[in-house]
């Protein structure tokens, strides 16, 4: 069964594709078809201790690590969770990112009965139809980065090098409605947190694109959902145009509103001076 898993699920780095040499596209297929698409660059901000010129003292010194065109890859998919896994540089640095997909939450009043006592078939029922649903939704609930200190592309003369490990704490990153992929150019940062006396790893994440479930079709994503940061940024740029046509508007109007309004005075002006022209002449 293993064997029949491993030929059935295939992984591909498509990062020569990207026009952007910082830019990563990984895809995970299984059956033949296209269940996991990831699109992003990153880097990571590893601090680390190193000996003082007096080898008495310890001070941080700050590894910039991004991630490797050329980085190995695992995938695996599944209805409600899928998870990418990547690694670079002989496995020196490991890179893990676990999605789940939210059901929606039900409604106050609704759902009594569906705990321990309701039937195993409704509760397939109800995960199939809330999983998909209009309120469903999709995130990234886990990172887990491991890096090795005693690598010497990024570390230099490391304190007690070693191997270490810094994951994410109830993560709940990049929420997208299910159904649909998550896009979002601006640069995000989020913590880590290392095992490395619980030092704070950044990882910093731009240019994604990412749909770890329900791809309509092979190499291509549902509908965008735009970050807010995007969003905001959309909007920066269209709302000047907007307002343009607003002003453009209301002046047209006014200028409207003025040209009657003078035709109008000049009409009500002119009747009465020809009234008394005529009671002059009888």
């Amino acid at each position: 069964a293993a064997a029949r898993l491993a030929a059935e699920q295939e992984v591909e780095n498509l990062s020569g594709l990207s026009p952007n040499p910082e830019k990563d596209i990984f895809v995970v297929r299984e059956n033949r078809t296209t269940c996991l698409m990831a699109e992003f660059a990153a880097k990571f901000i590893v601090p680390y201790d190193v000996w003082a010129s007096n080898y008495v003292d310890l001070i941080t010194e700050q590894a910039d690590i991004p991630l490797s065109r050329g980085a190995e890859m695992k995938g695996k998919c599944g209805t409600n969770e899928s998870e990418l896994e990547l690694s670079w540089l002989d496995q020196a640095y490991t890179l893990k990112l676990s999605f789940l997909k939210v059901r929606a939450r039900r409604e106050p009043g609704r759902g009594r009965g569906g705990s321990a006592g309701s039937s195993p078939a409704l509760s397939r029922q109800e995960g199939h139809n809330t999983s998909r649903g209009p309120e469903a939704s999709w995130k990234l609930s886990r990172i887990q980065f491991t890096y090795d200190t005693s690598e010497r592309t990024y570390f230099k003369d490391a304190v007690s090098p070693g191997k270490h490990t810094a994951s994410s704490h109830r993560l709940s990153a990049l929420v997208t409605p299910a159904g649909r992929s998550y896009e979002c150019q601006a640069q995000q940062t989020i913590s880590l947190v290392s095992s490395d006396h619980q030092k704070s790893v950044q990882l910093l994440l731009s240019e994604v694109r990412l749909q770890p479930f329900d791809i309509p079709a092979d190499f291509v994503f549902s509908e965008e959902h735009k970050c807010p940061v995007d969003q905001r940024e959309q909007l920066e740029e269209t709302l000047p145009l907007i307002l343009g046509l607003i002003l453009g508007l209301v002046i047209v109007v006014t200028l409207g509103i003025y040209h009657i309004h003078h035709k109008l005075t000049a009409s009500q002006v002119q009747i009465p001076r020809d009234r008394s022209q005529y009671k002059h002449m009888g």
